[in-house]
């Protein structure tokens, strides 16, 4: 899988912006607020539907600009394909398209584009809070499941409502009416989310172990517990099993919630936690152990995508390299050999010798 070219007009601080890349490794080279990270959003965006930065869509658009637009001729599963996106400054839709034919909604265009991202935030995202580390599972897997990516959607649609039943009561009382009929519903969809992100994560585990090991030298061995409510004993059992067990938490905690005005029970909280020899990193693991096991885990999900579609995901790389010591610099650069790879960094160095260098000046390439 992997990129052949990529066009921009009007998407953040680029006004007409065309380049064609290298299969291989690609150095995005400039200053810092010269419009590096920008490509990689720009990638991020018709990979995923969403940027990394930013919910807001207006403010993807160049500033002044009516509207922004983003094409790419991408290459998987040995047929090569256009994804196109055109995104309005007023409330109008964005527009999808798929070597030019109109796409009514996102799911349509899953699969064609896979990527992995890793920018400086992920280094530290098992000392953050739980929404970082559930993000981590949900970006992966939305990519991987589309049926995981509607539960998500879904599931989300009736927290906002329960939560705004229950914020309402005091003034509204027969909004509690909804509740049960929104417990029932976020059961059944909060399940197939439990037990989607703790298979997965079990995958994970074993797979980043794997890197991690080889990161230390096989002095750490790194593991992944997932996380969820107190009444689920195996969140890898089967769907039915973990809504029953979600029911009877909901059904323990439905006086709480009335109280609180807050929905306490359900995956809107999980979690997961990593461990070295058998100690929690959150409380035990130095700042090289964390950005060294964050490594691992992006490049086990790499890996994870391999084997499910049978082809390597893009790999961005935002001025990571940097925040690493020189030991775990050369780690990561014997790890992306394979596939294609898109590196953002403000000093050439010694990285100019693994592929091709783009050079960006306030967004432009520069010769």
């Amino acid at each position: 899988m992997r990129i052949i070219s990529l066009s921009l007009n009007g998407f953040r601080n680029y006004e007409s912006f065309r380049c064609e890349f290298d299969p291989g490794v690609n150095l995005i080279l400039g200053q810092n607020a010269q419009g590096k990270t920008n490509l990689l959003e720009a990638i991020c965006y018709l990979s995923r539907g969403s940027a990394f930065r930013t919910r807001k869509e207006a403010e993807l658009i160049r500033f002044g600009a009516e509207f922004a637009e983003l094409s790419a001729a991408v290459e998987s599963y040995q047929r090569e394909q256009i994804l196109r996106t055109v995104m309005f400054s007023g409330r109008r839709p964005r527009q999808l398209f798929l070597s030019g034919v109109k796409k009514s909604s996102r799911e349509e265009l899953d699969g064609v584009l896979n990527t992995v991202l890793f920018c400086p935030e992920d280094l530290l995202v098992l000392k953050k809070g739980a929404a970082e580390r559930r993000k981590l599972l949900d970006d992966a897997l939305c990519q991987l499941r589309p049926k995981y990516a509607r539960a998500l959607e879904e599931y989300k649609r009736l927290l906002a409502q329960k939560s705004a039943a229950l914020r309402e009561r005091i003034d509204r009382p027969e909004m509690l009416e909804l509740i049960p009929d929104y417990n029932e519903r976020m059961a059944q969809t909060g399940a197939i989310l439990i037990t989607t992100r703790a298979k997965y994560l079990s995958q994970l585990e074993q797979r980043a172990a794997l890197h991690h090991e080889a990161f230390s030298g096989g002095l750490e061995k790194l593991s992944l517990k997932y996380q969820t409510v107190s009444t689920v004993t195996d969140p890898k059992a089967p769907a039915l099993e973990v809504y029953q067990q979600l029911r009877d938490h909901q059904n323990s905690h439905y006086r709480a919630e009335i109280e609180s005005m807050q929905c306490l029970s359900g995956p809107h909280k999980d979690d997961f936690e990593a461990a070295l020899n058998g100690l929690p990193m959150k409380a035990f693991a130095s700042q090289g152990q964390t950005r060294t096991a964050a490594i691992s885990l992006k490049l086990a999900e790499r890996d994870l995508f391999e084997a499910d579609s049978g082809e390597l995901p893009v790999l961005l790389l935002d001025d990571v390299l940097s925040e690493l010591d020189p030991g775990r610099q050369d780690f990561v650069l014997n790890q992306i050999r394979r596939g294609q790879v898109f590196i953002t960094c403000c000093e050439e160095d010694k990285l100019s010798e693994i592929g091709k260098t783009i050079r960006i000046e306030n967004g432009a390439i520069q010769a």
